[in-house]
């Protein structure tokens, strides 16, 4: 039964990151006063580029990357349950708790690294070195909150995180929310914090040197760990959800949030972007924690 949940889990967080990547495009083109493609066409590209050939190779680390980080997103979405109770589309996540999925988010940029530094593309190393940098700075925010979550809710476990809430976190700890909420706009790659691969001065940073099935591969994987990043938002700070109709509101709502943030703000330089999650969103959270472990 586990490996039939598991089953399911991975073809909704994929197909459902695929919609969500569709709307994006569409969303953002209409704030730009243009259409956009149709909302399936990412996933049919994804599918046009399994079956093709890749044109290049730079060896197996090469190729090892994507699948590190294909790895690390399926195995994130695998230890964060669906909902906050019942066993179904539980996954694994009974064996594994938030510090676990924490550990987890951290191998996509590694397998990031490790693919792109062997090809050598100078866009590639420098989507690649912007990411590195502002890494730390993205996550302390989150990682601070996350831990005031797990202390002010007495447990690590994602579901009953998610099941004590009497009142959503993101209105009980507001400042907690927002911290974390600025590193979420990150992780999902929108403005002012979408460094790593912006298309005018790195011409697709990572990504540039990928074909075919690989690229296919890194398509797949971002939807994936976009479903999984919104699922996790949702229950640590939105309550949870009991079905999917709950789910799907709440995680739609979150990623119109970060996307109409994202189109409506320039892009910061990395320096810049580093020293603002360094100081404004962690500020805020340090100061909501001092604020809800005093209350």
């Amino acid at each position: 039964m586990i490996v039939i949940d598991l089953l399911l889990m991975l073809l909704v967080a994929y197909f459902v990151g695929f919609l969500y990547y569709g709307l994006y495009r569409n969303i953002t083109a209409r704030f730009q006063r243009r259409f956009g493609p149709p909302v399936w066409q990412s996933f049919l590209d994804s599918i046009k580029f399994f079956l093709k050939e890749d044109s290049t190779s730079h060896g197996w680390m090469f190729y090892l990357g994507p699948i590190i980080m294909m790895s690390g997103a399926i195995m994130t979405l695998f230890f964060i349950p669906f909902f906050s109770s019942g066993s179904s589309f539980s996954g694994l996540s009974p064996y594994g708790n938030l510090f676990l999925v924490l550990y987890l988010l951290v191998l996509g940029p590694l397998g990031n690294a490790l693919g792109v530094g062997t090809a050598g593309n100078p866009f590639g190393v420098m989507g690649v070195t912007r990411g590195l940098t502002r890494l730390f700075a993205m996550e302390m925010p989150f990682y601070i909150a996350v831990i005031a979550i797990m202390s002010l809710s007495g447990s690590a476990d994602i579901a009953t995180i998610a099941s004590s809430q009497t009142t959503f976190n993101a209105f009980a700890y507001p400042l907690l929310f927002i911290g974390a909420l600025f590193s979420f706009i990150g992780m999902m790659g929108q403005a002012p914090f979408d460094v790593v691969g912006a298309p005018v001065e790195v011409y697709s940073g990572p990504a540039s040197e990928f074909s075919g099935k690989f690229l296919a591969l890194l398509m797949s994987q971002s939807a994936i760990f976009t479903f999984a990043k919104l699922v996790l938002m949702v229950h640590l700070f939105l309550g949870g959800a009991d079905g999917f109709l709950e789910l799907t509101l709440k995680t739609f709502v979150l990623f119109l949030f970060v996307i109409s943030f994202g189109a409506m703000y320039g892009r910061f330089k990395t320096p810049q972007s580093v020293d603002f999650l360094l100081k404004v969103p962690t500020a805020i959270a340090i100061v909501g924690l001092i604020l809800a472990t005093w209350s």
